[in-house]
C-alpha cells in the first residue's frame, strides 16, 4: 500500500506543476474586447508603424467577426499591415485568400491594387514611384505580377479610384521591363558577346512598341552589327534609328547619351 502511494507521488507533482505553468499563461487581453474596439486598436497599431502588434489584432477580429464587413475589412488590412512590415509572401498569400473567399466583395479593386503594389514594392501614394529607384534594376518576375493585377483591375474596375494609378504602373512597368531587356544587351555588347547583344536588343524591339528604351536598342544593333562586319545590317538598323529618333544623341555621342533613366524625364 506504501509503494502505491509512493508512486502516486511524481503523477501528482507532474500534474501540478501542469496546472501552475497554465495558470502561468498570460490572458488574452482582447476577450472582453468588442470587434470595433480590437479594429480601432489594431488600426492604431498600424499607424504607430507596430504592424507586428497589428497582425495578431486583424486575426483576432477575423474570428470575432466573422461573416461580417468588419472581417472582411480585417483581411485586406492585415494584408496591407503584412506588406508594410516588408512581408510579400504573407501579404500576397492574405489578399489570395480574400480574392478567393470574397470574389464579390466591393473591395476587390483595392485589393488587386494592393496586390500589383506588394509586388510593385513601392510605397503607396498616387505617382510616387515617379521619383524612385529604376524598377528594370528590380526582380522582373514581380514586375509582371505586378502588371496583371494591375491588367485585371483596369479591364474589371475602369472606375476604380484605383484605375488611374495602376494604368500609370502598368505604363512605368513595360518600360522597364524593355529596359532590362537593353541592360541586357548593353551588358553583352560590352564585353564582346555581340551576338547575345543583338538578339536581347532584338527582343526588346519584338516585344515592346513605343518605349523610351528602344533608341538604345537599335543603338546596339547599329554597333554589334558594325562589330561583326555586318555591313548591310547595320546600316539598315541605322536607317531605323535616324527614322524613328532624328535627333537621337546615340547617332553622336553614343553611350555616353544617356542622361538618366528614362523615369526621370516624366
Amino acid at each position: 500500500m506504501l509503494r502505491a502511494k509512493l508512486s502516486a507521488v511524481p503523477v501528482l507533482a507532474l500534474a501540478a506543476a501542469m496546472l501552475g505553468a497554465c495558470s502561468s499563461t498570460p490572458d488574452d487581453a482582447t476577450a472582453a474586447w468588442s470587434p470595433n474596439k480590437i479594429y480601432a486598436q489594431a488600426r492604431d497599431e498600424v499607424a504607430a508603424g507596430s504592424y507586428d502588434k497589428a497582425i495578431p489584432l486583424f486575426e483576432k477580429l477575423e474570428g470575432r467577426a466573422a461573416g461580417t464587413p468588419l472581417a472582411q475589412q480585417a483581411q485586406l488590412e492585415k494584408a496591407y499591415a503584412h506588406f508594410k512590415a516588408g512581408d510579400q509572401a504573407q501579404a500576397i498569400a492574405a489578399l489570395d485568400r480574400f480574392m478567393k473567399l470574397h470574389p464579390a466583395s466591393p473591395a476587390l479593386d483595392y485589393a488587386l491594387y494592393l496586390k500589383g503594389l506588394v509586388n510593385f514594392n513601392d510605397e503607396l501614394g498616387p505617382f510616387s514611384f515617379l521619383a524612385r529607384q529604376d524598377l528594370s534594376e528590380r526582380d522582373q518576375k514581380a514586375a509582371k505580377e505586378s502588371f496583371e493585377a494591375f491588367k485585371e483591375l483596369v479591364a474589371r474596375f475602369p472606375d476604380s479610384r484605383y484605375t488611374p494609378d495602376a494604368k500609370a504602373r502598368m505604363t512605368y512597368i513595360v518600360n522597364s521591363l524593355a529596359q532590362y531587356e537593353v541592360h541586357v544587351a548593353r551588358y553583352y555588347f560590352q564585353r564582346g558577346a555581340y551576338v547575345a547583344a543583338i538578339s536581347r536588343a532584338q527582343n526588346a524591339l519584338t516585344d515592346y512598341q513605343g518605349v523610351p528604351a528602344l533608341e538604345e536598342a537599335l543603338f546596339i544593333l547599329v554597333r554589334s552589327y558594325d562589330a561583326l562586319g555586318l555591313e548591310q545590317l547595320r546600316d539598315d538598323a541605322k536607317r531605323v534609328l535616324a527614322t524613328n529618333y532624328p535627333n537621337s544623341d546615340y547617332l553622336t555621342r553614343g553611350f555616353r547619351s544617356a542622361q538618366g533613366p528614362w523615369w526621370r524625364i516624366w
